[in-house]
């Protein structure tokens, strides 16, 4: 997908972005900010989809039998036949970005009987599972999820000193930003026995372009569709015509990702 970039002089009459989603990496949000055009979003719907899919890659695979990948060749997914069979409750989850996907991953997993450890600067958790650092979920987590949004400052946020504090064996699952995690560092944890599996929705770039992290038996991947349950895209797409309809209409949308767009104050 091509990023929206806008040039030339400043927009006349009504002007909108939708986007179906949270994400606006392929969005040139300042350049519609400069011209007063909100860039709507659409964060509630898709949230519950992506956080059920951080449980369908984390504790879930271990329940699976072995599998083969869509050529029909053959290839193991997964160390199946060697495991156990652990169970989410009673297992430690840690999340980094208790934001909207956050939040609801952490609901999902108090159903699940799970312990829960959560970091974020920006949005803190419940004091009961706040942690004081970023390191205190990857040292006593038996799955670690990261959802916090991808800026420069939290680019490659699972880097190699991260993944060097995690609990031996845990399970890496990225449903939020592809560029939050360190592919090469990814692999090599993983290779080291640091961590049992990943999970792997987002990439970056994307489409995604081939790395050795994928060719790993222990790495499920997904191609970016943990919200594209027919349910959340059908409300999404909802959100997003009410969201353009709204503004047309001069009233304030629901949710833009630039809040101080001001073409002109709502009226109704």
């Amino acid at each position: 997908m091509r990023k929206i970039s806008l040039t030339g002089s400043t927009a006349t009459g009504e002007h909108v972005i939708a986007r179906t989603g949270v994400g606006v990496d392929l969005v040139d949000v300042a350049a519609a900010s400069v011209r007063g055009i909100p860039v709507v979003i659409t964060p509630p719907i898709g949230s519950r989809a992506v956080a059920e899919g951080v449980f369908a890659m984390g504790p879930a695979p271990d329940q699976a039998a072995e599998t083969t990948d869509g050529a029909g060749a053959g290839r193991p997914v997964g160390r199946a036949e060697r495991r156990t069979g652990r169970r989410p409750d009673g297992a430690t989850l840690g999340i980094v970005g208790y934001g909207r996907i956050g939040r609801r991953v952490g609901e999902l997993a108090a159903a699940f009987g799970m312990r829960t450890l959560a970091y974020d600067p920006f949005s803190p958790p419940p004091s009961e599972c706040a942690c004081a650092d970023l390191g205190e979920p990857a040292e006593s987590s038996d799955v670690l999820t990261p959802h916090a949004p991808l800026v420069e400052s939290t680019r490659h946020l699972v880097d190699e000193r991260l993944l060097s504090r995690v609990t031996p064996g845990a399970i890496l699952i990225d449903c939020g930003r592809g560029g939050l995690l360190d592919p090469g560092a990814t692999l090599a944890v993983l290779e080291s026995g640091g961590l049992s599996d990943v999970g792997l929705d987002m990439f970056d770039p994307e489409p995604a372009l081939h790395h050795p992290l994928f060719d790993h038996p222990d790495v499920v991947l997904t191609p970016h569709l943990m919200g594209v349950t027919r349910r959340a895209m059908t409300l999404t797409f909802v959100d997003a015509a009410r969201g353009v309809a709204d503004v047309l209409a001069g009233r304030s949308p629901t949710a833009v990702a630039n809040p101080h767009w001001n073409h002109r104050k709502a009226t109704a």
